[in-house]
């Protein structure tokens, strides 16, 4: 039975109406939400920093699902799953991991963005098998060049959007002229479309120990990432501030055959900004 055969309203295509699940694994009870026609293999999402459930684009998310079986996912420690943060990326991919084999899955797409792409790649590099397709987005390789100075610009954008009443994300993701700010009040407002069974909040320990994690992962040696030979897709702004958009060429030099798209006038919520253009470049990505 393909996927057309079944009526529409019983397959949820918009991630404001996902409803929200928990697989227990290894101790930890891991909160999720799936979405999209089920069957084939699903497309998971790696959340970033600071991030819960709550804090994918629906822009993004809805035309992905509309074709693909997509589940979203909080790590151990994280928004409503039980558990500590681990203060490793490498030990965040492990727990991913749990998480991908507690459903039953032997083979994934990935989509990331930011920490979530530091994850993704920790998680391919130890379990090549796992991945087909790889979406690293406002992301870089461990021992990125200032990948360590993100701690330092995020606790100073959270004192600035506090200071202005504003979400720290409309200055950590977006520029600061009229365009960023437009894109960065209308993604934040994105984010309010589900009105019900929202994830909870992110603990500030775990955030601060995401940090951390994140500059241990910065200051470590390299992967060697020509070993990545999945088909893999590379996305950011041309102005990422938190991590410097020199890091997505990087990666894209490093892993071969991968695909990069830089987007002009934007920041490290390039994606975001663009959504409309970059979403059907996904969904293409995802489905050839």
């Amino acid at each position: 039975m393909s996927n057309t055969d079944i009526p529409n309203e019983a397959v949820i295509t918009s991630y404001a109406k996902a409803p929200a699940r928990t697989v227990s694994a290894g101790g930890v009870s891991y909160a999720y939400r799936e979405l999209g026609p089920k069957g084939g293999i699903p497309v998971v999402f790696f959340v970033h920093l600071a991030a819960t459930l709550d804090n994918w684009d629906p822009r993004i998310i809805d035309p992905i699902a509309k074709g693909r079986h997509v589940i979203a996912f909080d790590n151990r420690g994280v928004g409503a799953s039980t558990g500590q943060v681990p203060d490793s990326v490498e030990a965040m991919a492990d727990d991913a991991y749990t998480f991908i084999k507690a459903l039953g899955y032997d083979k994934i797409d990935v989509f990331s963005f930011s920490l979530g792409g530091m994850v993704a790649q920790a998680l391919v590099v130890k379990h090549p098998d796992l991945v087909r397709k790889l979406v690293l987005t406002g992301t870089g390789p461990k021992g990125g060049k200032d990948m360590d100075k993100v701690a330092r610009i995020t606790y100073w954008d959270i004192l600035r959007a506090t200071l202005t009443r504003s979400d720290p994300k409309e200055f950590l993701f977006f520029n600061r002229n009229a365009t960023g700010k437009a894109a960065g009040r209308a993604f934040v407002n994105r984010l309010k479309e589900r009105t019900v069974d929202r994830d909870a909040e992110i603990k500030t320990k775990a955030f601060q120990t995401q940090l951390k994690a994140i500059k241990k992962w910065g200051r470590s040696a390299p992967d060697d990432l020509s070993s990545i030979t999945q088909p893999t897709l590379i996305a950011n702004g041309d102005n990422d501030r938190m991590v410097p958009s020199v890091l997505s060429e990087d990666l894209h030099r490093r892993i071969k055959g991968s695909e990069l798209i830089i987007y002009p006038d934007s920041g490290h919520g390039g994606i975001f900004q663009y959504h409309q253009e970059f979403a059907p470049v996904a969904v293409d990505f995802l489905a050839r």
